[in-house]
């Protein structure tokens, strides 16, 4: 048989003295780094999920943050929104009640202006009755009538004539 298959107690002796050797410098030399290595990868990373986490709460709260800006953003439109309308009411109304006032002024002035119109047109009308009975009265007076029937029927006469 092959002697590393069937190993013997000097092998075992030296082997473990060169593993516990091996031990030994890995210990002192080696471990020590490694350990701190070690235990530094695990702070970085420890360090590394807590600001993840911080992140993380900060884009919530900043998100929050836009969601209640938007918010704010949209019920202030949503007020503009009403006041333009509000306005644009206003506007519109006033503009009718202006042109109401208007139209109301404009139609007193032609009722006025009609009034005057028919005050005159019934004062010459008046006066031109006026200056034909008395136009009439001359006629009558300056004809020298002889009899009663023939003084009735010059006066019809003269109605007659003066309503054509």
């Amino acid at each position: 048989m092959h002697p590393l298959l069937n190993p013997d107690l000097g092998l075992w002796v030296w082997t473990l003295l060169a593993f516990v050797i091996v031990l030994f410098i890995l210990k002192k030399y080696a471990w020590g780094p490694i350990i701190k290595s070690l235990n530094e990868r695990e702070r970085s990373i420890a360090e590394s999920i807590e600001t993840a986490e911080r992140v993380k709460a900060e884009m919530a709260q900043l998100q929050s943050e836009n969601e209640t800006l938007l918010a704010k953003a949209r019920e202030e439109r949503a007020e503009m929104l009403r006041e333009a309308k509000a306005t644009k009411d206003k506007i519109i109304n006033e503009a009718k009640e202006q042109a109401k006032v208007e139209a109301n002024k404009i139609m007193a002035e032609l009722q006025a202006s009609i009034d005057t119109r028919k005050v005159a047109a019934i004062n010459e009308l008046k006066t031109q009755i006026g200056a034909l009975v008395v136009e009439m009265s001359e006629k009558v007076l300056k004809r020298e009538l002889s009899d009663k029937a023939s003084h009735e029927n010059y006066i019809r006469e003269m109605a007659e004539a003066s309503l054509n």
